[in-house]
């Protein structure tokens, strides 16, 4: 079964400046949250995918439970060495068959892991929210974390008005993960993503999810591509870069100078680098 797009984990040392940043792209950004094991979140929410602004502002929580290791201590380990895309998590229809199915492909390294929180509406009402993770491992990509993710109250957490942002974004095209050699992670992404068919080029493989493609390029084609550094991958394949849909690109164009954002246009897409956006590269491209 194929899985599309459900979130990505933005690491940031300072989670308040995550925040702020992303309001003045022009998001609606979400109110802080607090995880049991030590992490701190703020949702910007999308049809059907989110962006996840975390930090580790609580270490001192992080136990030795699923969730700390492979969630809060990944993220810890990750923000020693640099801020940016941690995390990348498909959805899933059934948490515990997913993780029985990572586990006999081999790439699996954890069961099916439940945990629930509050959350606040909008009118502040509160709601539970809860989230069973299948964690997944590619081994040429140690500082990449994968999970596959169920919702299981989606009608307390999906809600319109956050969706709404001054920046049109409407949705989310795909992610960019970026390799010395792309093929290398060709089996680990079709089982991640259960597409059996990916479009392979001589700059890279793709696997067009039912909610955005994930891709994996090597570094000359992301540049090219981008017109950005792309990162350095001499310790394994990075999560690089996220792609937005954009409705109106004046109205874009507007909140980023509003917000004082410093980007550039490349191949007709607005591409914030990552010295400018806390370690990644946001890419805004026309619907």
């Amino acid at each position: 079964m194929s899985r599309g797009l459900d979130h990505i984990v933005h690491a940031a040392h300072d989670l308040d400046a995550a925040a702020d940043f992303y309001r003045r792209l022009g998001f609606t950004v979400g109110a802080r949250n607090r995880h049991a094991w030590g992490t701190h979140n703020h949702i910007v929410q999308l049809p059907g995918f989110f962006v996840e602004l975390l930090t580790v502002a609580e270490p001192e929580k992080l136990g030795t439970d699923g969730f700390s290791a492979l969630f809060g201590t990944f993220n810890r380990l990750f923000l020693k060495q640099q801020e940016g895309f941690s995390i990348l998590l498909l959805e899933s229809r059934n948490a515990i068959a997913d993780a029985s199915d990572f586990r006999a492909a081999k790439i699996g390294v954890s069961d099916a892991l439940r945990f629930e929180r509050e959350a606040k509406r909008p009118d502040g009402s509160t709601v539970k929210v809860g989230f069973s993770l299948a964690f997944a491992r590619d081994p040429q990509a140690p500082q990449i974390g994968f999970a596959a993710c169920q919702q299981h109250f989606p009608e307390n957490f999906w809600n319109p008005a956050f969706q709404q942002h001054a920046n049109t974004v409407s949705g989310v095209g795909g992610v960019v993960l970026v390799a010395e050699n792309p093929s290398d992670h060709h089996i680990f992404l079709s089982t991640l993503s259960g597409i059996r068919d990916l479009h392979a080029t001589s700059s890279g493989v793709t696997a067009a999810t039912p909610r955005g493609d994930i891709k994996v390029m090597d570094p000359a084609a992301f540049r090219s591509h981008f017109g950005t550094a792309p990162p350095d991958v001499s310790a394994g394949a990075r999560l690089a870069a996220l792609q937005f849909r954009v409705r109106d690109r004046a109205a874009l164009a507007a909140a980023l100078a509003a917000g004082r954002i410093t980007s550039s246009s490349h191949m007709g897409a607005t591409v914030i680098a990552p010295e400018h956006a806390m370690g990644a590269t946001l890419v805004f491209e026309p619907e």
